[in-house]
């Protein structure tokens, strides 16, 4: 009982984990394969871990404590799809260059689109060539994250709106923009000239 209690108590303290992390952190106690296998069902079905896809966790003690921090989401973004980073309407969100009330995290990944619900929220990945994967940065804090710049978040936005670009004239875009209520005026005008550059260059 000691031990559970103490593998509850390391875990507490990690932002997310995995099965190969608990059962280092299990064999550090003395623990068997088994055993710790026996209590992740129970931790689960107590509700003391949440389950962020299969093999993923965040004990719920953690989260409470940090879900109000938009960085912690961003980095669980990135951690549940990796590589990853943040991008369409999540990005433009942070950046302020929406009003829209986003209710799920939104990436981009060079990997095959998917989708991941759990009890913290929606996490939806959009696939794109390995050669559009570009144009993000980490930002870091107490959560580091990778997120898109402005006009990169903007363009995988209308990338997968407008099946890549296809056909679709500037005029378009723009009238687009304006029926998105995205706000470009808002956006520096570097990241603006550079936003319509990468298109085409498609």
């Amino acid at each position: 009982m000691k031990c559970k209690e103490n593998l509850l108590k390391q875990l507490k303290e990690l932002p997310y984990f995995n099965n190969g992390m608990v059962y280092q952190l299990g064999k550090q106690l003395g623990l068997k394969d088994s055993t710790i296998k026996t209590y992740i069902s129970r931790f689960l079905k107590r509700k003391e871990l949440i389950q962020l896809k299969r093999g993923f966790y965040v004990s719920l003690e953690f989260y409470n404590k940090n879900k109000k921090d938009v960085s912690y989401l961003f980095y669980l973004a990135n951690v549940i799809r990796t590589p990853s980073y943040i991008s369409s309407w999540s990005a433009l969100q942070y950046y302020n260059l929406t009003t829209d009330v986003i209710h799920t995290i939104t990436s981009v990944t060079p990997k095959i689109t998917r989708d991941y619900k759990n009890k913290i929220g929606n996490f939806s990945y959009n696939s794109i060539k390995k050669d559009f994967f570009t144009d993000f940065s980490l930002v870091k804090g107490r959560f580091d994250f990778f997120i898109a710049s402005p006009s990169k978040a903007l363009f995988d936005l209308l990338y997968f709106r407008t099946n890549q670009f296809r056909g679709v004239s500037i005029k378009e875009i723009k009238n687009l923009i304006r029926d998105l209520r995205i706000d470009i005026n808002e956006m520096d005008k570097d990241e603006k000239i550079k936003f319509f550059n990468m298109i085409k260059k498609i």
